[in-house]
């Protein structure tokens, strides 16, 4: 996908600084804008403080606020996930600052999500003064930690906190280095206040910054694709679960042919992007967000050999079908994610039965297993475009509605979901394509979805895709203020509200200890519902320099908001609909759910 440059990118045009004449670095903060623009970082996304300040200074006169550009953001947390949405995109780091322990602390939901959803972003950080004597009285003291790298520990892959210009660099050259090397993930470096604003005491010598950060590509040993490429050929009923996988059409494609050569059932689901055609014949079942149900558990349950392609629990996934029984079909696994496991976050999830485990990225791999099989690669006809559902009407509106009418306004426009609710049915929207879906947050946390669909739709504005985020109520309320980054910047993007007034999915919950316990299940809307009063989601879009449109409460009209939704954002606008649908589930993420409920 391109990129524009510097010099032709309508961006940067928003905050262009006066030049300030200087070129080379003076100042230690100087040192580490360098080593940014050395790692091609295109965006630093920030919620400005004083523990970084020289910083600052150094990325708007040291570097004329180009590569990187700063992105200013109304809080912490969006500022990390705009570079994790960035990542799901490119597949590249963007980086992110936050202002000492506290914006630490604002910033730790996002940096977990990017770390459960293996994306590179860089976070820099910052503390007051590490030499007590020059920190100033009260400010500087409750914004130094003795280690504030143990706040993010447990899930970034790396830390560091340089004490030198010298070390700075090759700091933030092995922070990139290191998020970008599968599998993937957030690191945090946190610079001295003090030693961001000393003078250099000399200029450091030139580097060449490639050499610092080799590619670092895992392959499995031929033995291993022969062995498995036997089991392969072996197998009559073969199933490929597509887990965590790129952007790349190239590997896409790669998939496809792996499963038509081998006519594998293939299951996706809604945690990760699109990995499979999902309308395609050879696809079990619509993705969900849960365990699988329906199609999908059952062509698990009949497979002789199962297929992981980095699959996000593959052991929760394989109990929701058998039970505490061990599966009779064999397991190949592919994946990388055993090297990021520790001690302090159980996203690792279960221990599954494998019985061959190649060490290696998923994309590298499925080419050479192509070939050892003796495939050429070739896919089959494409299949025709996809029919509109038909157009909706009546009173009420359900989440189906919803994106039956989204599909119906969008018609042939290619379009990116930068983020769906949990509610969403797998069934209402084909993906045909690894930009269709970019998956969801990773760590489950509520409020990431604006962020993330910001930092994406900053990736996609080149693309000539329409990025559209569909975000809870709740998750678009926590995030709200994210908006004005994008309105800022000229970011186009449309977030329609899947608006049920209420946190569901602990209604759910509610309702299911309640029959447990024989205890009234009328009572499951407490503490749940958001109304009383009644919030206006697309005067909160306004708020921030969006158009709003709604609420919509008519199926009827639904079609037409949305298409004057999406014409503001071929304009270059930012859109909010806020769509009133009805509370509830499809029923196949009731069973999912269910079957969720029994594996536990």
């Amino acid at each position: 996908m391109p990129r524009p440059t510097a010099a032709d990118d309508p961006l940067a045009a928003v905050e262009r600084p006066v030049p300030a004449g200087t070129n080379a670095a003076g100042f230690g903060s100087d040192v580490a804008a360098e080593a940014l623009r050395a790692l091609d970082i295109p965006y630093i996304a920030l919620n400005p403080g004083a523990s970084y300040r020289g910083l600052h200074d150094s990325l708007v006169n040291h570097l004329g606020n180009a590569q990187p550009q700063m992105l200013l953001c109304l809080h912490e947390e969006h500022a990390v996930a705009i570079a994790h949405g960035y990542a799901k995109v490119t597949g590249r780091a963007m980086a992110a600052a936050v202002h000492s322990n506290v914006g630490l602390f604002h910033a730790t939901m996002a940096i977990f999500n990017a770390w459960c959803d293996r994306q590179p972003v860089i976070v820099i950080g910052a503390t007051g003064p590490v030499d007590a004597a020059k920190r100033r009285p009260w400010i500087d003291w409750i914004h130094t930690a003795r280690d504030q790298g143990a706040i993010v520990r447990g899930y970034v892959k790396w830390d560091d906190q340089p004490a030198s210009p010298a070390a700075t660099r090759e700091a933030l050259l092995r922070a990139g280095w290191i998020a970008q090397t599968a599998p993937m993930g957030p690191v945090y470096v946190n610079l001295d206040a003090e030693l961001q604003e000393a003078p250099l005491e000399a200029p450091l010598p030139q580097i060449d910054a490639a050499r610092f950060m080799p590619p670092a590509p895992v392959a499995p040993p031929p033995a291993a694709i022969e062995q498995a490429a036997a089991l392969l050929r072996a197998a009559k009923r073969p199933v490929i679960l597509a887990g965590r996988a790129s952007r790349s059409l190239a590997a896409w494609n790669a998939r496809v042919a792996l499963a038509e050569t081998l006519g594998a059932r293939v299951l996706t689901d809604l945690k990760q992007g699109a990995a499979f055609p999902t309308d395609h014949p050879l696809h079990a079942g619509a993705p969900g967000m849960i365990v699988p149900a329906g199609d999908a558990a059952a062509a698990i349950r009949e497979a002789d050999l199962i297929l992981s392609l980095d699959w996000v629990d593959l052991a929760g996934t394989l109990r929701s079908v058998f039970g505490a029984e061990p599966p009779s079909a064999r397991i190949i696994q592919i994946t990388l994610d055993h090297l990021v496991h520790n001690g302090w976050s159980m996203d690792y999830q279960g221990l599954p039965p494998v019985d061959l485990l190649l060490a290696a990225q998923h994309e590298s791999t499925v080419p050479a297993l192509l070939a050892a099989i003796g495939a050429t690669g070739e896919l089959r006809t494409p299949a025709p475009p996809p029919a509109l559902p038909a157009p909706i009407a009546g009173d009420r509106i359900t989440v189906d509605d919803l994106a039956a009418a989204l599909r119906r306004a969008a018609g042939s426009r290619a379009v990116s979901l930068t983020h769906l609710p949990l509610g969403w049915n797998g069934a209402s929207w084909p993906f045909r394509h690894p930009l269709d879906y970019i998956g969801a947050e990773g760590g489950a946390g509520i409020g990431s979805g604006p962020g993330v669909s910001v930092g994406a739709a900053l990736a996609l504005r080149e693309s000539g895709r329409l990025p559209v985020a569909v975000c809870g109520d709740g998750d678009f309320l926590m995030g709200v203020t994210a908006l004005w980054t994008a309105v800022h910047y000229r970011i186009p993007l449309l977030f329609v509200v899947a608006n049920n007034r209420s946190f569901y999915n602990d209604e759910v919950h509610q309702e299911r200890v309640a029959r447990m316990r024989a205890r009234p299940v009328e009572n499951k809307w407490i503490g749940q519902r958001i109304d009383d009063p009644d919030i206006d989601l697309a005067a909160m879009g306004r708020a921030q320099g969006a158009i709003g449109f709604g609420p919509v409460t008519r199926a009827s009209g639904l079609e037409k908001i949305l298409s004057e939704a999406i014409a503001a954002v071929k304009a270059g606008s930012v859109a909010v609909v806020d769509v009133r649908v009805e509370p509830g589930y499809t029923p196949a993420m009731t069973a999912a759910l269910t079957r969720s409920a029994k594996a536990t």
